[in-house]
């Protein structure tokens, strides 16, 4: 009986790995990044493949996940992360391509609220968020992981509100997902990128954080060490034409054209 049943088990591995050997070989490009590029990213893989030909395979989780996965051997061929830290990890690891990382696109740290919200607010030291919050919780992407989530401590410790509110966090697990949060009105206030409020008529900015009060929001994007598909670094470079830079610009981020 127990050899019927390991058959079974070996049947169900393999086909759990079929998709993956599978991604690996049907000639598309696979792109995992952050959960704020989602509109973005989509628009531009339709836009490659009208162009080209080639698919492009898009997975979008936040950049702690994606690393991770990366980590533990996922079969990307690019890599675009919501912060220095968690490409810096890959660099460290020996994950990326020599000479392939470049820090593509900035963004902003806002304030939202639900659409329908009457709540007005300017950020700055000495504001009352948790009065605001009115016994409710605040919406962030996950504060110890996740980049927006990061960069939003780091916006409250800069402007002493943190304290404040600390205990009235509602994690999530990327910053959609805190978006969701707000836009279903189950959190008065939440934190996120601004490109993600644009993209949701269920919320609107309540305000935008101070420049200075967090670390510069930077999105590097890198070729993985593992990716032998020729069509990833002619990707890559897409990302950067003009073409690409009118959908990002669109979409709120602003273009860095800039090496890391």
């Amino acid at each position: 009986m127990r050899l019927p049943l390991l058959r079974l088990v070996l049947s169900a591995l393999l086909a759990l790995a079929w998709p993956l050997s599978a991604l690996a070989a049907d000639g598309g490009v696979t792109v995992f990044a952050a959960a704020s590029l989602k509109e973005t990213m989509t628009a531009i893989a339709a836009q490659w493949k009208e162009k080209t030909g080639h698919d492009v395979r898009l997975s979008f989780a936040g950049s702690s996940a994606l690393a991770k996965q990366i980590d533990q051997g996922a079969p990307a061929d690019l890599f675009i992360s919501a912060d220095l830290d968690w490409m810096d990890h890959l660099d460290k690891e020996g994950t990326l391509q020599p000479g392939t990382r470049i820090n593509l696109l900035g963004n902003r740290l806002v304030l939202i609220a639900p659409a329908s919200s009457k709540i007005t607010a300017e950020i700055k030291p000495g504001l009352d968020l948790a009065g605001l919050l009115k016994g409710g919780r605040l919406a962030m992407a996950s504060v110890n992981a996740v980049p927006a989530g990061i960069y939003g401590k780091a916006a409250l410790e800069k402007l002493g509100l943190w304290a404040s509110v600390q205990d009235k966090i509602a994690q999530a697990e990327n910053v959609r997902a805190a978006l969701a949060l707000v836009a279903r009105g189950e959190a008065p206030l939440g934190i996120v990128y601004e490109t993600d409020a644009r993209v949701d008529p269920d919320v609107k900015v309540v305000d935008r954080f101070p420049v200075g009060s967090h670390p510069p929001i930077v999105y590097p994007a890198a070729l993985l060490k593992t990716s032998s598909n020729p069509e990833a670094k002619a990707f890559l470079t897409y990302l950067q034409s003009d073409a690409a830079r009118e959908i990002f610009t669109k979409a709120g981020f602003t273009v860095l054209d800039r090496k890391s």
